[in-house]
């Protein structure tokens, strides 16, 4: 029987073990940590939606890389929820079109339900093997007994990204990847909150509700939550990459009433007292008022500039926060070093997935959907 070894028991690397382990593959994971996917059950505390229901076309633009939306394509969306009603995970769309595990499962049954189901094929796993060097025949780990050895015929990297060091997601490989002059884009903070100027501390756990996040680059639709030191949420992720396309400090704008013109917010607080058209009239919450008390006199009692402000609140930032603490990374092998099947070229027995890749996407079921398609990849064509 052929086997293949593979190293990291992430999403990616959980789904190439089980997509081998079907093809008749004595299959064989390694990881670092003492039990396996430690990320995926940090995320799914703070809603696990697994993948997102959208059209394929839309689903694959979020997606930064030619490349990496090309493997989606070959595992899409759709496949995702066929495959976990497959081991026994039901799902359901909910409001904004996320995939949810059904109401009542938790995190850690879906993990034992995969468990169970490579477990049934017997799929090994060694715990506490630490990955620290490698060649065209070996792997070299660190483990409590010392350092060990092991020949592979074939293996898979699923090494993660540079977040969530606690997790195991702490990109200690990257050393040894440029010792072997294996070109890597440096790891950098993605889906990440973001540092502001002065920060609206006295409004801080307050949530931006049916809002317009944007810049010249892109915008999004949604709400994100007011901190201690900026701001950070779904629309705050989705608006990292158009971020980076500028060097901080930087703006970035609210439209906090994007349903309504500026003319008809004018023509508003032209028909009376200015205090009671933004409460009653304009209907805008204590937080969005509290924004704009903010402002000074000048602004604040003329309707036109006042109007600007609404449509157009400026956010001046600073940076992004620091990148143990953010939800993902970008940046990774590059792609130029890997085949069209995800082997390293100048290891042509070894494929890399999932986040140790150089490519970028927002919160909402992307980065899982990646993690899970690239891993699906790795078995294609054997």
């Amino acid at each position: 029987m052929k086997s293949v070894h593979i190293v990291g028991a992430g999403p990616a690397g959980l789904m190439a073990a089980y997509q081998f382990a079907l093809k008749g593959y004595s299959v064989l994971v390694y990881d670092h940590k003492s039990a396996p996917a430690r990320k995926f059950l940090v995320a799914g505390q703070g809603g696990f939606n697994l993948t997102h229901s959208e059209d394929l076309e839309l689903f694959l633009s979020r997606y930064d890389a030619q490349r990496i939306q090309d493997v989606v394509r070959g595992f899409t969306n759709e496949d995702t929820v066929h495959w976990l009603q497959s081991i026994g995970i039901a799902t359901y769309v909910g409001s904004s079109g996320k995939v949810f595990p059904e109401r009542g499962i938790k995190p850690i049954e879906v993990l034992q339900k995969w468990l169970t189901a490579l477990q049934r094929l017997d799929v090994q796993f060694f715990f506490n093997y630490s990955l620290v060097d490698f060649d065209s025949e070996k792997l070299v780990f660190k483990t409590d007994n010392g350092n060990k050895e092991v020949f592979y015929q074939r293996s898979v990297f699923a090494l993660g990204g540079k977040s969530w060091a606690k997790t195991g997601s702490d990109g200690s490989w990257v050393s040894f990847f440029l010792e072997k002059d294996i070109q890597l884009n440096p790891f950098q903070s993605s889906n990440s909150g973001l540092e502001m100027v002065k920060p609206w501390q006295d409004l801080a756990g307050k949530v931006l509700k049916n809002v317009l996040l944007f810049n010249e680059y892109g915008e999004k639709y949604g709400e994100f939550i007011i901190t201690d030191y900026g701001i950070e949420g779904s629309a705050v992720y989705f608006m990292n990459r158009f971020i980076r396309k500028k060097t901080f400090p930087q703006y970035i704008y609210v439209d906090l009433k994007p349903n309504l013109s500026r003319e008809k917010i004018i023509e508003s607080i032209s028909s009376g007292k200015i205090s009671e058209v933004l409460k009653k009239k304009l209907r805008l919450e204590p937080v969005k008022l509290a924004m704009l008390k903010g402002l000074d006199k000048a602004t604040y009692t003329d309707p036109v500039l006042l109007a600007d402000k609404i449509k157009e609140f400026p956010i001046e930032l600073t940076g992004f926060r620091p990148i143990d603490e953010v939800i993902s990374t970008y940046g990774g092998v590059e792609w130029e070093e890997l085949d069209a099947q995800l082997f390293l070229k100048k290891y042509p027995a070894i494929q890399c997935c999932g986040e140790m890749l150089d490519w970028d996407a927002p919160t909402g079921g992307y980065l899982l959907q990646a993690c899970f398609a690239s891993g699906y990849y790795t078995a294609l064509g054997i």
